[in-house]
């Protein structure tokens, strides 16, 4: 009888010494529930999996990033199981952990209900009770087309296995392990009989039994074209989201109804501030007179913020000959997100998707010196993207939208503190605004061919990128190959106030367009100069930041920005003079402001108001008029009487002008 062999393996830190066959789950005494999977030498692995020769062994614990993805992941197994029990005739697609969940498309004759989502979900629960084992088996490509005949989609996969694998972006390989290694296939078996209840072709890893799910809700359903393609059948997908604990899930739903009620889409119709018109088009706004005055004051504080950072205010046309987008290589590189071209006096014209190259002509219209250097030009410029009808979102994604964007010109031995001078000016209007939870993303280019230029450029550009951000003091996360195709750039991810990340601010160092525009300046040598192109947009887009702001404020925007800023309420018909005088008072004061002088009772204004989010109310009776006085009144609530109207009027104007929340 041959002895076990013994393993060397690393375990926190320390070498240990295991029999041949020792399992992850074993080295780690995980529980199953506490610690669902392991991290071998880097790689996931099923705490079932037996341990080799050198492995470098750490815990997966169940909230983790990995270990959240591992339980979504076996819960859409879990699903599409429930889901084929039901419907027995229902194809299964894939089934990928995503952000806060998951998903798993299905060909099935009908789309799904309410009631069949509630149906599945109660089989759902059923399936994690019973305990079931994730059981993994190595299989060759004939096998799994043998045991998977019946699912055409499955063998499409594996006939993609060998070459580039799926290429919709949503899978993130969570059914095929491609580019040639072998193909797995669970089984969920019964964990008394051992008996079969169901496979999938999936690399996992997955949590040991059903049980380790500790908490998951099936959310909605939807169609879903096969593998992101609308040439391919229109699949029926369901989404869930699953947790490590029932109180983490209450969260997160919490914060699903709390985002619920700040839509931007919902808000922005109740407060009559913008609307899409079918008439326009799809991602086409349009910004109704409320909407419009806070537009209105964003961009003139914005101006005045530049005009003080020593930029120059420039304007370009909507269109231009498509020559200029060859030059910049958008239509190279950019095509499929432009407007198709418009034929005009024998020359293709295009609707701009972006103003940069239109300030490069801006700055070669005449003999540039290093003495004007930096140069820093500035536009609120419109411009259109060919957005998918899919992914256009309210105001946040749109197919025409005005970017508060900004090219500054600088010599190279500028740019380290011209950048270093941006991020600050961008983080501090950010904060005005009402934004002051940030970290930053440095995207970077990768081995793909869509980044032009050289790499040694590209790695002065990064470098430079890194230094300034380093220099904010912020977190700094990684992004490689989210670069835009000329530059390295860094974005501004900004915490709302519910704790959602948006990007917003963008910077970005271009070497590269200087070069396609033959961009020069005149060096105090009197030689010619290549100048660096900074790429900068504060808000993004107008329209985008303007949804992020109705969100961040539940539509409560601040004194400085709400549209109106206070509505006077006579208590009878007789105290609306008082009302209007006082009214004319506060408008020469810059203060935006309505008196209510309609039928309805007081009662009635009031929450006509609060439901509106006015700031301030000022509410006046006859004792008010005989006093000079009102009865100030915030939308929180809370009411002061007998205030006189010079110090209610300061009280006012010193909210707006600082900028504050009430």
């Amino acid at each position: 009888m041959s002895a076990v062999p013994e393993l060397r393996i690393t375990l926190a830190g320390a070498e240990r010494v295991v029999a041949g066959g020792t399992t992850y789950g074993d080295a780690l005494e995980a529980d199953g529930r506490s610690v669902i999977a392991a991290r071998a030498n880097g790689e996931l692995k099923d705490l079932a999996a037996a341990v080799s020769e050198g492995d470098v062994i750490e815990p997966v614990p169940v909230g983790s990033a990995d270990g959240r993805a591992i339980v979504r992941h076996s819960t859409a197994h879990v699903m599409a199981q429930a889901v084929q029990e039901i419907f027995p005739e229902a194809r299964l697609g894939i089934g990928p952990p995503v952000e806060n969940g998951f998903y798993y498309d299905f060909d099935v004759k009908s789309p799904f209900t309410p009631d069949d989502l509630k149906r599945v979900e109660k089989r759902m629960r059923e399936i994690v009770k019973q305990g079931q084992l994730f059981s993994r088996r190595a299989v060759s490509d004939d096998d799994a087309r043998a045991e998977l005949a019946a699912e055409p989609y499955k063998l499409e996969l594996i006939g993609l296995k060998g070459g580039a694998g799926s290429d919709d972006g949503a899978d993130d390989g969570a059914d095929v392990e491609v580019g040639g290694a072998e193909l797995t296939i669970y089984d969920n078996l019964d964990p008394k009989t051992g008996e079969l209840c169901w496979k999938d072709l999936c690399r996992g890893p997955h949590v040991p039994t059903t049980r380790s799910i500790p908490a998951f809700k099936l959310m909605r359903s939807g169609g879903a074209y096969w593998r992101g393609s609308e040439k391919n059948p229109q699949l029926q997908r369901i989404y869930g989201t699953a947790w490590e604990s029932r109180e983490r899930q209450d969260e997160y739903l919490h914060l699903l109804e709390e985002a619920e009620k700040r839509d931007h889409r919902k808000l922005g119709a109740e407060l009559d501030l913008f609307s899409f018109p079918d008439e326009l088009g799809s991602g086409l706004p349009v910004f109704h007179p409320k909407g419009g005055v806070i537009r209105r004051v964003m961009e003139d504080y914005s101006r005045r913020r530049h005009e003080e950072g020593g930029y120059s205010f420039v304007n370009t046309p909507h269109i231009t000959k498509g020559h200029l987008y060859e030059t910049s290589g958008h239509l190279h590189w950019y095509k499929d997100g432009m407007f198709p071209a418009m034929e005009l006096e024998g020359a293709e014209y295009y609707l701009k998707p972006m103003n940069c190259p239109m300030h490069n002509l801006i700055f070669k219209s005449r003999g540039r010196s290093y003495r004007e250097l930096p140069q820093r030009f500035f536009e609120f410029g419109s411009v259109y993207r060919y957005e998918k009808s899919g992914v256009i979102h309210g105001l946040t994604r749109v197919r025409g939208m005005t970017q508060d964007d900004a090219h500054i010109y600088c010599t190279r031995e500028q740019m380290q503190d011209e950048l270093k001078s941006l991020l600050n000016f961008v983080l501090q209007l950010l904060k005005d605004y009402g934004l002051d939870d940030f970290y930053l993303e440095l995207s970077t280019r990768d081995d793909s061919d869509k980044f032009i230029g050289t790499a040694e450029n590209w790695e002065t550009a990064t470098e430079a990128l890194r230094q300034a951000a380093i220099s904010s003091g912020l977190e700094l996360v990684p992004d490689p190959g989210g670069a835009a195709f000329y530059g390295p750039k860094i974005s501004v991810q900004a915490k709302d106030a519910i704790g959602r990340s948006w990007q917003l601010s963008t910077i970005q160092v271009d070497f590269n367009l200087p070069e396609r525009f033959e961009l020069e300046y005149q060096a105090a040598d009197g030689s010619r100069q290549r100048p660096i192109m900074i790429h900068r947009a504060l808000f993004g887009s107008i329209e985008r930041f303007f949804g992020v702001l109705v969100e961040h404020y539940a539509g409560a925007f601040p004194p400085w920005l709400a549209p109106v800023q206070v509505v006077g309420i006579p208590i009878a018909e007789a105290h609306a003079p008082y009302l209007h005088d006082l009214a004319k008072k506060a408008r020469e004061r810059g203060i935006r402001i309505e008196v209510d002088a309609s039928d309805d009772r007081m009662q009635k204004k009031i929450r006509n108001a609060q439901k509106s989010k006015v700031p301030f109310m000022l509410l006046a009776g006859d004792e008010d008029i005989a006093n000079g006085a009102v009865s100030f009144r915030f939308r929180n609530g809370e009411q002061r009487n007998g205030v006189p109207i010079d110090d209610a009027i300061d009280e006012i104007v010193n909210a707006i002008e600082r900028r504050v929340q009430v």
